[in-house]
């Protein structure tokens, strides 16, 4: 079992992203910015974001861009290292062509690593279920199969946090699991 699970969610602009990077500062293990979104090389929205989050990391923090390929990159993470996964969501988005079995393997091959890395892993993830009801079927996919990952990582995590309007909450003291 790796040292240990943190779960930072949270709605868009929440300032999840940046809680995630405070404690993983605080830390005092080496960081690996575990980046799984695409470069969005023909989107300048996405690369002044991109930027944003570029500029708030310390210069020392590695970074790995692993799209699709979180289990693998987690499994390279050693004792003495942080992955800070951002995030889970980019994760999901890459997997949403896949057939519900080939789908449910990726997530047990994800979950395996995250529980089985060697160092401590913390996962940003947004709240995709709090907004309307997405009005195509790939987007309520989408919806679907982050809020289900997010309760099985949630159940390795050792703790979790729910980011709204900058603030953090405790998820662990504050709440009881759903039977």
């Amino acid at each position: 079992m790796g040292q240990s699970i943190t779960v930072v969610t949270g709605p868009a602009r929440s300032g999840k992203s940046r809680w995630a990077e405070h404690l993983a500062q605080v830390s005092e293990l080496d960081v690996i910015y575990v980046a799984t979104g695409v470069s969005g090389a023909d989107d300048p929205l996405w690369q002044a974001r991109l930027a944003l989050h570029r500029q708030r990391r310390p210069l020392a923090w590695g970074c790995q861009d692993v799209g699709f390929e979180l289990a693998e990159s987690l499994s390279t993470i050693g004792a003495h290292s942080l992955a800070l996964v951002d995030s889970l969501g980019s994760w999901v988005a890459h997997g949403l062509e896949l057939d519900a079995r080939t789908w449910q393997q990726h997530c047990q091959r994800l979950l395996v690593a995250m529980d089985s890395c060697k160092g401590t892993v913390i996962v940003v993830s947004e709240q995709a279920g709090w907004g309307v009801v997405p009005p195509t079927a790939i987007g309520g996919l989408f919806r679907d199969r982050l809020g289900e990952l997010e309760q099985q990582v949630m159940a390795l995590a050792s703790s979790g946090w729910l980011v709204v309007a900058g603030r953090a909450i405790d998820l662990l003291t504050s709440s009881v699991p759903v039977p």
